[in-house]
């Protein structure tokens, strides 16, 4: 139940021992607080006056706002120090996942790695709060009360030691039973979130060849798995905390019954007696809290669980070469390179060469494989075989941070962040001034955006703000693209996908012009963009079956032929 790697935690030691030294002072402000509050019964009972009692009185309430003050100031430690740790936590893992590049995301899966980075974060969050407190508590408090009990009363406190570990007994039984269910229900909900996310990301494909209403009964009957692997938790945890409840109502009942007829037969003192009846609880507090937030505690550690694996994965090591920065007459040569999913798909050995400051088209239907072989040319992706020479320098794979930080990369959707549009244009840039934000935002075509929003470039977008059309998110990337002259290598991998032809066709002539004087690698399967490319690759089923300048592939009459032909309708002249 508790992970090891939790105490390891950076300032964890320190914040324990702060949280000992209260917990402590709590337990002793509870046996003050019932002592205080059976004097005052004790004596009420025997017939003095109430304010006779007053002394014990303030002395309890005393005790009582302390206990609560110091539950208060430990949960802000506890919540200050959580918050501060997840969020660190959150910070590696981005980095973790950043530096392993695509090949943790496929294996992992997309939707798992966002409900991890977030849903998962805040499950560690709780799991540290509930940990460093419920289980300090558990190991204090009762040890005290218990020694106080035996000094009171021998019996009882035997009675109350002989029941506590019939109580974790049936905690651990019932706990294990309710872990191997909740790692079975975190299993069915990774599935479920990546299974999700790709249904929304193949909607448009599956309600156009019209299996969406057919898609949809996959998504419910993962729905309804996860469904029946939660209920299985809960089935659990409701019964332990059946059991828990139960043996602890026992033994308070049978403590009660033992101190009342000792009472009557006039065997007890009622000071003692009526102590340890208001510390039982007290006693068994702790475990019953513990136990409440038993289902809290699963989700959080599996979660760090699964943090740690990926944290613990050792980073790519990266070769050591110096790159200088791209020029006209540098060359970037594929030999060899092929690369194999687990899946199955694969994409046979390529022999390629990118020379200098040309514009390089990568051509080819979905699935052909062009994506892959943007991934493995931007270091995303480590190929299976084969070598690249860059600059000279023969590597095994592209992930080289003199090579990164030369590349501006532009997706299918490009990511809009939570911040304002001037922080969004300048994400490469971030020291520009705004006449020149202002200027790239007049280049790509955003000025009309910019007079809509109410703060100008200023204004808030992105994930729960101001909602952006596929082609003012491209015009955004077109715009980083635009402040940043000192990167030279431009990879676009199918950067008009989802855009209608006349907003691409208004975007090509915003993009043209950014493509000059740089090494472009453009992937698409539009072949109109053909006619800006100096050099085509041609990828057929993870093949690459033809390459050269387009009018040497149109001549050859092969593949890429019959890829215009099929795109005319049969002409015979490129667009």
């Amino acid at each position: 139940m508790i992970d090891k790697a939790l105490f390891k935690l950076p300032g964890a030691k320190s914040i324990l021992k702060r949280l000992v030294g209260l917990y402590v002072l709590q337990a002793v402000l509870i046996i003050g607080q019932a002592l205080f509050l059976t004097a005052v019964l004790v004596g009420l009972w025997h017939g003095q006056h109430w304010q006779e009692q007053l002394r014990a009185m303030l002395l309890f309430a005393l005790c009582f706002l302390g206990r609560q003050g110091i539950n208060w100031l430990s949960g802000q430690m506890l919540s200050k120090y959580a918050r501060s740790e997840s969020q660190d936590l959150r910070g590696q893992l981005l980095k973790k996942v950043f530096a392993l590049g695509p090949a943790v995301t496929q294996e992992q899966g997309t939707g798992h790695l966002v409900t991890l980075t977030l849903d998962g974060i805040s499950n560690v969050e709780r799991y540290i709060e509930l940990m460093f407190s419920k289980v300090l508590v558990m190991m204090i408090v009762p040890v005290l009360i218990l020694l106080l009990s035996f000094y009171l009363n021998w019996v009882c406190a035997l009675i109350m030691l002989a029941v506590y570990p019939l109580i974790i007994l049936f905690m651990i039984l019932l706990g294990n039973a309710a872990l191997d269910k909740a790692k079975t229900q975190f299993g069915v909900f990774t599935k479920l979130s990546n299974n999700f996310l790709d249904s929304l990301r193949g909607i448009d494909v599956l309600k156009y060849v019209g299996l969406s209403k057919r898609y949809s009964k996959s998504i419910f009957r993962s729905s309804e798995h996860f469904r029946h692997s939660t209920m299985a938790v809960l089935k659990i945890a409701m019964l332990s905390t059946f059991a828990l409840d139960f043996f602890t109502t026992l033994s308070i009942a049978i403590l009660a019954v033992y101190l009342g007829y000792g009472l009557i037969q006039a065997k007890l003192v009622l000071f003692p007696s009526l102590a340890i009846l208001i510390l039982a609880p007290e006693y068994f507090k702790p475990i019953r809290n513990f136990a409440s937030d038993f289902h809290a505690t699963l989700n959080g550690k599996n979660s760090f669980e699964a943090i740690n694996k990926i944290l613990a994965r050792p980073n790519p090591v990266e070769p050591k070469v110096e790159l200088h920065p791209w020029s006209a007459n540098d060359d970037l040569e594929l030999q060899n390179i092929s690369f194999r999913y687990k899946h199955g798909a694969e994409i046979k050995p390529i022999n390629a060469k990118l020379h200098g400051l040309s514009k390089i088209g990568i051509v080819g239907m979905s699935g052909s494989g062009k994506t892959t072989l943007i991934n493995m040319i931007a270091g995303f992706l480590k190929p299976k075989d084969g070598q690249f020479v860059i600059q000279g320098h023969p590597v095994k794979e592209m992930n080289l941070a003199q090579w990164r930080s030369q590349i501006i990369y532009i997706p299918q959707s490009p990511y809009v962040f939570t911040a304002s549009l001037r922080d969004n244009v300048a994400f490469y840039t971030p020291n520009v001034s705004d006449e020149q934000i202002k200027e790239a935002i007049h280049v790509v075509g955003l000025d009309d955006l910019v007079a809509d929003l109410p703060q100008g470039i200023d204004t808030m977008i992105g994930s729960g703000k101001r909602v952006l059309s596929g082609g003012q998110a491209q015009r955004i990337a077109l715009a980083r693209a635009f402040l940043d002259r000192k990167r030279r290598i431009l990879i676009f991998d199918e950067p008009t996908a989802h855009l209608d032809i006349e907003t691409e066709l208004e975007l090509k002539q915003r993009m043209l012009p950014l493509m000059k004087d740089r090494l472009v690698i453009f992937a698409t399967h539009r072949l109109h963009w053909m006619n800006e490319m100096d050099y085509i690759l041609v990828m057929n089923h993870g093949q690459l079956v033809e390459q050269g300048t387009q009018q040497d592939l149109l001549a050859e009459n092969g593949y890429f032929k019959d890829l215009v032909d099929q795109m005319r309708g049969g002409s015979n002249n490129a667009q």
